[in-house]
């Protein structure tokens, strides 16, 4: 039996490599002169952490940083921008977690949209990730293109390891 499984994660040091990167623009971009704020990631925690003197600030260091996670071949959709930013003293701060892992809802959804193509194999959910399993590697590999056309409503980036014959 043929197998692999769908996973979602974000490499730590190409993250932390996009987020040094959209630092040092910040702190030389002209509009951002004089700036007191801050951008971090916190790899232990996955979240990156903005700290700016207004919102509006923070707003551009977000863009800044999604361009250059898409500049170091991240998606930007691992980045969970529910929080809203909060003051804290005179600066604005914002934490974006970093999706790692496949939640139970889109598991749900993933398990519907594989179910409903009619292929012959069969998935299993696996703590945050999924195994897909069948006789035919092209029926795995059909899979494969089914899930990559519907990113947008499964809402995360989905990498697919371990493919196995």
């Amino acid at each position: 039996m043929a197998s692999f499984d769908i996973v979602s994660k974000v490499d730590p040091q190409t993250m932390d490599n996009a987020v040094n990167v959209a630092r040092k623009e910040i702190m030389n971009r002209y509009d951002f002169r004089d700036t007191k704020g801050s951008l971090e990631y916190n790899k232990k925690d996955n979240v990156v952490n903005i700290t700016m003197e207004n919102d509006m600030r923070v707003q551009h260091t977000e863009d800044v940083l999604i361009s250059k996670m898409v500049k170091q071949g991240l998606d930007a959709t691992a980045l969970d921008f529910s929080k809203e930013a909060y003051q804290s003293g005179a600066m604005m701060k914002k934490d974006i977690k970093v999706k790692a892992g496949i939640e139970k809802d889109t598991s749900k959804k993933i398990m519907k949209i594989i179910k409903d193509s009619k292929l012959k194999v069969s998935a299993a959910i696996m703590d945050d990730t999924i195994r897909v399993t069948g006789k035919k590697i092209d029926d795995l590999q059909d899979v494969i293109a089914l899930l990559r056309g519907n990113t947008e409503e499964i809402g995360m980036p989905l990498q697919f390891v371990n493919m196995k014959s």
